[in-house]
């Protein structure tokens, strides 16, 4: 299974094998963006979420060792959160799934 966080300001994607072993898990943090706004700006971190999904996702699954054609499930965090965030890890998620045939699972 795929997993994808992106509900605030890291961009998360994890493998998880049938065992439930975790056999990546890579996080991109945008603490270094924000820490001049002394707060998570929403803008800004979606912005962010849509430059590192891909580089985080293709990351994951090198390390890991595995394909998308090896993926049998998408997670993906749904609430609570940002909705700029939020919509970013949904959507890779989604075409994923469409792409692949594979559930997902909110």
């Amino acid at each position: 299974m795929l997993a994808i966080e992106s509900s605030c300001d890291e961009t998360a994607a994890a493998v998880i094998d049938r065992s439930l072993a975790i056999r990546s898990n890579i996080v991109a943090s945008q603490v270094e963006l924000h820490a001049e706004f002394g707060g998570v700006v929403p803008e800004i971190a979606s912005r962010a979420h849509l430059s590192n999904i891909l580089p985080v996702l293709e990351r994951a699954l090198a390390e890991a060792g595995v394909t998308l054609q090896d993926i049998t499930a998408v997670a993906v965090v749904t609430q609570p959160g940002l909705v700029g965030s939020l919509l970013v890890g949904l959507t890779a998620a989604k075409a994923i799934c469409l792409a692949h045939d594979v559930p997902l699972v909110p």
